[in-house]
């Protein structure tokens, strides 16, 4: 069993910055990929970021990349999500999620991976 929990979530102004906090209890980070994904209103969850059991490989969605950054702090069993250069479209509730299957595998399966996800934090970008 892993719990999840996201934090770090806000309002903040286009262009602006912020960094969601996913930490980890059960297993650590070390043992299974950990994936961001979001969720607008009205719309399907999305894929935004993932990165592999050894933090050797992350894999970003097209949206985000060069503004995004996926990283792991192993001391604190926490993976971070951060945001920069916000956009009013990356408004959504952010979710992060573990899952046990290979790192490669689970780039092919888009937004529908996961075993085990957080409660979710809001982000919203004004313009």
């Amino acid at each position: 069993q892993v719990q999840l929990v996201e934090s770090g979530g806000g309002l903040v102004q286009a262009g602006g910055s912020l960094r969601l906090s996913c930490a980890a209890s059960g297993r650590t980070v070390s043992s299974y990929v950990t994936g961001w994904f979001r969720q607008a209103p009205g719309k399907e969850r999305e894929f935004v970021a993932s990165i592999s059991r050894s933090g050797g490989n992350t894999y970003y969605a097209d949206s985000v990349k060069g503004r995004f950054t996926i990283s792991r702090e192993l001391a604190k069993n926490t993976v971070y999500l951060q945001m920069n250069s916000l956009k009013p479209e990356d408004t959504a509730v952010y979710y992060c999620a573990a899952d046990f299957r290979p790192f490669n595998m689970v780039q092919a399966m888009g937004a529908t991976w996961g075993d085990y996800w957080g409660q979710g934090t809001q982000v919203t970008v004004s313009s």
